[in-house]
C-alpha cells in the first residue's frame, strides 16, 4: 500500500533553504514593482436629483423599492432620460471631450505649482511605471521606421472624429471617471481617480456641474422653447401696439375739431383697433411670464449630499496586500517544487484526484489512518474494504 505521511511531508519542507532564499528575492521584487507604480487619489461625490412625477403603483412601488426592485420600470418618472441613463451619458466621447478643456493646477515639484488644461495634463504630466514608459518607446520607435513623415497634432476637438490620442485620452478618462446610480433611491455617485489630490477634487467638481447642467438643459428645453417663442410673440404684440397707438394719436391729433362722420367712424375704427392690440399685448404679457414660472418649475433641484474635497489619504496602490499576495504565491510555488524534488508530488495529486480504475474510489477524499503514532494519508482505493476485496476477487 501505497502512503504519504505529514510528518515525511513536513520533514522534506524543513529540509530546503529554498525558503530563506526565495521568499526575500520575492519580497525584494515584489516592493520594487509596488514602489515604481504611482499613488493615486479618489474623490467621491453625491447627489441626489428631483424627480419629475410620481411612481406608479403608488404604495406597492414604494414596498416594493424597499427591497431594491422598481415596479415603475423605465416610466417611474415623466423623463425619457431616467437617471439609470446618467453613467451612458458620462462614458459617452461627447460627454468626455468636453472635459478636456477643463484648467487643472498640479505639484510639479517640491512647492512648484503648474496650470494647464487637462488634456495637455494626461497627455505630458502622467507619471507611469518604467515599464510602461519602456514599451510606450519600443513601440513609438517601431511605428517610426514604417512612417515617412511626422503628423502634424490635431488640437482642435471633434467627438464625431477623434485622433488616436485623442480616443486614447478618452478611454484613459472613461477607466478614471465612474458614474453610478443606486436603483432604489437614485442617488448618483461620481467617483473620479487621479494621481493628484487636487486634480481629482476638481475634476469631480467639475463633473458634477456639467452633469447638472445637462440634465437641466434636457428637463427645460421644452419650456425654454417655449419661452422664447412667447418672448417672439410679444415683440410682434409690442410693436403693433405701438403702431396701432401711435396712428390713433396722430388721427385724433389732426381731426380734433372735425364735425364729419366719416372721419367720427374712421377715429372708433382706430380706436377699436388700438383696444385690440392692447388686449392682445396683454394676454402674450401674461403668456410670457407663465412661461418664465414654467421654466423655473421644470427645472430640477440637487441636493449635494457629498460635495467634492480633496483627498488626504491616496487610495492605491496596496503595496502591502501586494506584496502579500506575492508571497503567498511564492509559497505555495516553493512547497509544490520541493514535494515535486523529493517524490512526494505525483503521490500527493493522486490522493486528491482519485482512482479511475475503482469505481467505488471516490476524487479528492483521500483517507486518513493513525499508524504508529502518525497520520498517513492513503488512497481510498488501498484500504481493505469490502467493495476492494470483491472487486480483487473478481479480477
Amino acid at each position: 500500500m501505497e502512503s504519504l505521511s505529514y510528518k515525511k511531508l513536513w520533514q522534506d519542507i524543513k529540509s530546503h533553504r529554498l525558503y530563506f532564499l526565495g521568499l526575500p528575492l520575492t519580497f525584494v521584487v515584489a516592493a520594487f514593482i509596488a514602489l515604481c507604480k504611482p499613488n493615486f487619489y479618489t474623490c467621491t461625490v453625491k447627489l441626489a436629483p428631483e424627480l419629475s412625477g410620481t411612481k406608479p403603483g403608488g404604495s406597492l412601488a414604494g414596498l416594493a423599492s424597499s427591497f431594491g426592485v422598481n415596479l415603475g420600470g423605465a416610466s417611474a418618472t415623466s423623463d425619457a432620460l431616467q437617471p439609470m441613463l446618467y453613467p451612458d451619458l458620462m462614458n459617452s466621447a461627447a460627454f468626455m471631450s468636453s472635459l478636456f478643456s477643463i484648467p487643472v493646477t498640479f505639484e510639479v515639484e517640491d512647492s512648484v505649482y503648474m496650470t494647464t488644461n487637462y488634456y495637455d495634463y494626461l497627455e505630458n504630466y502622467q507619471r507611469a511605471p518604467w515599464w510602461s514608459t519602456a514599451r510606450a518607446a519600443v513601440f513609438k520607435s517601431i511605428a517610426s521606421l514604417f512612417s515617412d513623415k511626422e503628423e502634424e497634432k490635431d488640437t482642435t476637438v471633434n467627438p464625431f472624429h477623434l485622433t488616436k490620442e485623442q480616443a486614447a485620452i478618452v478611454e484613459a478618462l472613461q477607466k478614471n471617471v465612474v458614474c453610478d446610480v443606486d436603483k432604489k433611491t437614485f442617488v448618483i455617485t461620481i467617483d473620479v481617480v487621479d494621481q493628484d489630490a487636487v486634480v481629482a477634487a476638481t475634476l469631480a467638481d467639475s463633473v458634477q456641474t456639467r452633469l447638472q447642467k445637462f440634465i437641466t438643459d434636457y428637463r427645460t428645453r421644452k419650456a425654454r422653447i417655449d419661452l422664447e417663442y412667447n418672448r417672439k410673440l410679444l415683440v410682434e404684440a409690442e410693436e403693433r401696439y405701438d403702431k396701432a397707438r401711435r396712428d390713433y394719436s396722430l388721427y385724433s391729433d389732426a381731426n380734433r375739431k372735425t364735425l364729419f362722420e366719416n372721419k367720427h367712424v374712421e377715429r372708433l375704427k382706430l380706436e377699436t383697433k388700438l383696444q385690440i392690440e392692447s388686449h392682445a399685448y396683454s394676454q402674450v404679457a401674461a403668456q410670457v411670464q407663465l412661461a418664465e414660472a414654467k421654466v423655473q418649475e421644470e427645472t430640477p433641484a440637487f441636493t449635494l449630499l457629498q460635495p467634492p474635497t480633496v483627498p488626504v489619504k491616496k487610495t492605491g496602490p496596496k503595496r502591502a496586500i501586494f506584496c502579500l499576495v506575492w508571497l503567498f504565491l511564492a509559497t505555495i510555488g516553493i512547497t509544490l517544487y520541493i514535494f515535486h524534488k523529493s517524490g512526494d508530488l505525483p503521490l500527493l495529486l493522486s490522493l486528491f484526484s482519485g482512482d479511475d480504475d475503482d469505481p467505488s474510489a471516490t476524487p479528492g477524499t483521500p483517507s486518513l489512518i493513525l499508524n504508529d503514532s502518525e497520520y498517513i494519508l492513503v488512497p481510498k482505493s488501498s484500504l481493505k474494504t469490502p467493495e476492494n476485496e470483491r472487486s480483487g476477487e473478481e479480477a
